[in-house]
C-alpha cells in the first residue's frame, strides 16, 4: 500500500512537472495599446496603468534610474573622448597620455591628505601600514581625476551646454497633506517638504542633519513638516513619537528642539526617564509635559501619520516627499537640491 501510494504521488509530480513544461502557460501577446492608460486586456477584462503602477511606483523608479544611470555614464564616457579627439593637442597621444598631460596633470596626493582620509574614515592605526596608505593613495587619486575630467568636461561645454536627450526617470508623486503635523519655514512657502520619520531610527539622525542644511540653505522659501512613522521594532519610538507632539502642543520652537535632542541622542534621550529629561532641558512646561505624555494624548495623530504613510507608499524611514515627490531615504543632499531648484523655478 505505501509502495502505491509513493508511486501515486510520483505520478502526480511527473504530471505537474510535464504540465509545467507544456503549453499549459497564459498566452500574452506584446502589441500596442486600444487606448491611452491601458497596461492589459484579456477579453472584457482590462488593466489600467495606474493599477499595475500602485504599489511599486518607487521600485519601478529605482530600476528606471539605474538604468538611466548605466546609460548616462556611457553618454559621459563617449562624450569625453569625442572632445579629447577634437582637442588639437591629442597629436598621436593615447587617451591616459592625454588625461595626464592635460586634464589631470595638478593631481598629486600629499601624505596630510592620505592622513586626513584615515581620520576620516577613523582607520585603526594598526590597521595601516605601506600597502594600506598606497591603496588611500590611488583610490584619493582616482577620485581626484574623475573631479578634474569633470572640471575640464564643464570648461569644454561652458560656451555649448550638452543637450541631453536620453529622458530622466520621473519620481513617482503622491497628494500628501500636512495637515497639523509640525512644521518649520513659511506655511505658504512654493516648495513642501513633508518626511515620515521615526526618533529611534539612526538612518533618521541623518535624515535629521540633512533638513537642517536644507532649512539653513533655503530659509523660508522651504515649508519642511514632520510626520510620525515610528516602525513596531523600535520600543521607544512611538512614545517619542507622541513626547514630540506633546513639546510640539506647547510651541513649534519646542517641537523642533526636542526633535533636534531626540535624535542628538538617541541612546539615552527616548526611554520614559530621557523624555523627561530632554524635556526639563528644553524648557518644556514639566507638568504638561508629563500629563500630556502619561494619557498618550497624541497617540491617534500618531497612528493617522502611519496609516496616511502606508497609503502613499511609505515603507521605510525616512521617507520625504517634495511637493509630492518620493524621496526614499536620507539621499545626499544634492539630490534634494535638484528637486528643490526645478520646483522654485517653476
Amino acid at each position: 500500500m505505501k509502495a502505491a501510494k509513493s508511486l501515486f504521488v510520483l505520478l502526480i509530480l511527473i504530471s505537474v512537472a510535464a504540465c509545467s513544461q507544456g503549453n499549459s502557460k497564459p498566452s500574452y501577446l506584446f502589441k500596442q495599446a486600444p487606448k491611452e492608460g491601458i497596461a492589459a486586456k484579456a477579453g472584457d477584462i482590462e488593466v489600467s496603468n495606474a493599477e499595475l503602477m500602485n504599489g511599486i511606483e518607487s521600485e519601478v523608479f529605482e530600476h528606471e534610474s539605474k538604468a538611466f544611470e548605466v546609460k548616462f555614464n556611457k553618454l559621459r564616457s563617449v562624450l569625453l573622448q569625442k572632445l579629447v579627439e577634437k582637442d588639437p593637442r591629442k597629436n598621436g597621444l593615447s587617451n591616459d597620455e592625454f588625461l595626464s598631460k592635460y586634464i589631470a596633470k595638478d593631481v598629486k596626493i600629499s601624505d596630510k591628505e592620505i592622513d586626513a582620509f584615515i581620520k576620516d574614515q577613523n582607520i585603526p592605526a594598526e590597521h595601516i601600514n605601506p600597502q594600506v596608505r598606497e591603496k588611500i593613495k590611488n583610490y584619493l587619486e582616482i577620485e581626484r581625476k574623475k573631479e578634474a575630467v569633470d572640471s575640464w568636461l564643464a570648461d569644454q561645454t561652458k560656451k555649448s551646454p550638452v543637450e541631453v536627450y536620453i529622458p530622466k526617470p520621473r519620481r513617482p508623486t503622491f497628494p500628501v497633506d500636512v495637515g497639523n503635523a509640525p512644521f518649520a519655514g513659511d506655511k505658504d512657502a512654493k516648495v513642501v517638504i513633508v518626511e515620515f520619520s521615526d526618533f529611534q531610527c539612526p538612518f533618521c539622525a541623518k535624515g535629521a542633519e540633512l533638513l537642517k542644511k536644507i532649512k539653513e540653505k533655503y530659509g523660508k522659501k522651504v515649508k519642511v513638516s514632520f510626520k510620525q512613522f515610528p516602525l513596531p521594532f523600535h520600543n521607544h519610538a512611538e512614545q517619542a513619537a507622541v513626547a514630540s507632539l506633546c513639546a510640539n502642543e506647547q510651541s513649534s520652537d519646542l517641537f523642533w528642539k526636542m526633535h533636534d535632542e531626540m535624535f542628538a541622542n538617541q541612546e539615552t534621550a527616548l526611554d520614559p526617564e530621557g523624555l523627561k529629561k530632554t524635556g526639563k532641558k528644553i524648557g518644556l512646561k514639566t507638568e504638561a509635559f508629563e500629563k500630556c505624555l502619561a494619557d498618550n494624548k497624541y497617540l491617534a495623530q500618531v497612528k493617522a501619520d502611519m496609516e496616511e504613510g502606508k497609503k502613499i507608499g511609505v515603507k521605510s524611514t525616512p521617507t520625504f516627499f517634495v511637493n509630492g515627490q518620493l524621496v526614499s531615504g536620507a539621499q545626499p543632499m544634492e539630490v534634494f537640491a535638484e528637486i528643490i531648484e526645478e520646483e522654485l523655478a517653476r
